[in-house]
């Protein structure tokens, strides 16, 4: 046998093992079956895998989601209880600033109001503005204008009632001005201390001026 003849049958039993190998990598590596259907005379069919049920997995999110979900949710509830805290804080600050100027004049109201049968002799000099929530912490105030419409320099006491939707009298406030000169006003403010909800309505039930 010849040199060149070996060479010839070496090279060709290489390809053959080449191709075996690349039958069986395309056939098993790729998890795709091949198989040879005897009814067909000898082709090849080739089928794909099918895709896994999903509902046949049970348990839960990967770690690292749950912990991303966590952490939003932690997140969403600090942000919740801050905005919760700044807005009693304002709620607080603002009474504070009202109840420093107007707590002195309130007990003289409430008093020279005690014994005053009807609705008192100064509710034609009385006015009453709401305040925006925007501006008192959230808090139900109204603004109370006392004018001084006589000649003579006088003092009022007012009294504002805070109503529910039946009309039911939930809270009572106490304004006043003193010493107030002929023209003269003062605009002192009442701040129900009741929760937001049910809202109340407020209604100016009696002012005296003495």
């Amino acid at each position: 046998m010849s040199t060149r003849t070996a060479d010839a049958r070496g090279r060709a039993g290489r390809s053959r093992r080449i191709a075996v190998l690349l039958t069986a990598f395309a056939c098993g590596s790729v998890l795709v079956s091949c198989s040879t259907d005897s009814n067909d005379g000898g082709g090849s069919s080739v089928s794909l895998p099918t895709a896994p049920n999903a509902s046949n997995f049970t348990g839960s999110a990967p770690s690292a989601l749950a912990s991303a979900a966590s952490s939003i949710i932690g997140s969403a509830r600090a942000s919740a209880s801050a905005a919760a805290s700044s807005a009693a804080a304002a709620a607080s600050a603002f009474e504070a600033s009202v109840s420093a100027d107007t707590a002195r004049a309130s007990a003289a109201a409430q008093k020279e109001l005690k014994d005053v049968q009807g609705s008192g002799n100064a509710m034609s000099e009385v006015a009453m503005t709401g305040l925006p929530k925007a501006e008192t912490g959230g808090l139900l105030a109204v603004l109370v204008t006392i004018t001084n419409k006589t000649d003579q320099k006088a003092s009022y006491a007012v009294q504002i009632d805070f109503e529910d939707s039946d009309g039911k009298v939930v809270e009572t406030r106490y304004v006043g001005a003193e010493n107030l000169d002929p023209g003269k006003r003062a605009q002192p403010i009442a701040i129900s201390r009741q929760p937001a909800e049910p809202q109340l309505t407020a209604r100016l039930a009696k002012a005296q001026r003495y």
